[in-house]
């Protein structure tokens, strides 16, 4: 029985897509897109900084030194969400 709503499916079989225009075929992907280095490479930025940021801050070192880790964790972050914004599906 129906109580007059309709239901909406989703339909997750790749066969029945309607327009394939808006996508990028694998082949003219950036190389970052298709998996590249980038991504890793600033999780590992990201967390070096993190770790070396809260040596400096719990040690006598210059604060300074920490206001630089502290940056470039900043920079990380902010470079890591530009990437996923640019190279989301």
């Amino acid at each position: 029985m129906t109580n007059g709503s309709t239901k909406e499916h989703a339909v997750t079989d790749p066969s029945h897509r309607v327009s394939d225009t808006f996508e990028t075929p694998p082949s003219t992907r950036p190389a970052d897109a298709r998996g590249g280095v980038v991504r890793p490479v600033l999780w590992a930025l990201l967390m070096v900084g993190v770790v070396c940021n809260i040596v400096t801050s719990t040690s006598d070192l210059n604060v300074f030194i920490g206001i630089g880790f502290g940056a470039i964790v900043l920079a990380c972050a902010a470079a890591l969400v530009t990437h996923h914004y640019r190279h989301r599906r």
